[in-house]
């Protein structure tokens, strides 16, 4: 069975930073994308990064040049370093891995930004 689990959750205040950490078990994972989604209250679920098995990365726009996505393919590790944080980044973090054409989901972590 995948598992996701994330740490890192914290509170920051703004022009901080904070490293979120997800480790994946339960499979052999070849061929995927990871990535980290956020959901602010009151508002949809929506992509911050993703990256690939080729590390190939993605950002969304308000996060790219804060943002970085990475991932450590020994440890089923992937992590998203965030610098200069902002009050409107304050979101439940959510880890995601799409792996053999199914979506996996972690229980989320909040980070919270503030002014």
């Amino acid at each position: 069975q995948v598992q996701l689990v994330e740490s890192g959750r914290g509170l920051v205040q703004a022009g901080g930073s904070l490293r979120l950490s997800c480790v994946a078990s339960g499979g052999i994972f070849a061929f995927y994308v990871m990535g980290w989604y956020r959901q602010a209250p009151g508002k949809q679920r929506e992509l911050v990064a993703t990256i690939n098995t080729v590390d190939n990365t993605n950002y969304e726009d308000s996060v790219k040049g804060r943002f970085t996505i990475s991932k450590d393919n020994a440890k089923n590790t992937v992590y998203l370093q965030m610098n200069s944080l902002k009050p409107e980044d304050t979101a439940v973090y959510y880890c995601n891995l799409y792996w053999r054409t199914r979506n996996y989901w972690g229980k989320g972590t909040l980070v919270t930004v503030s002014s």
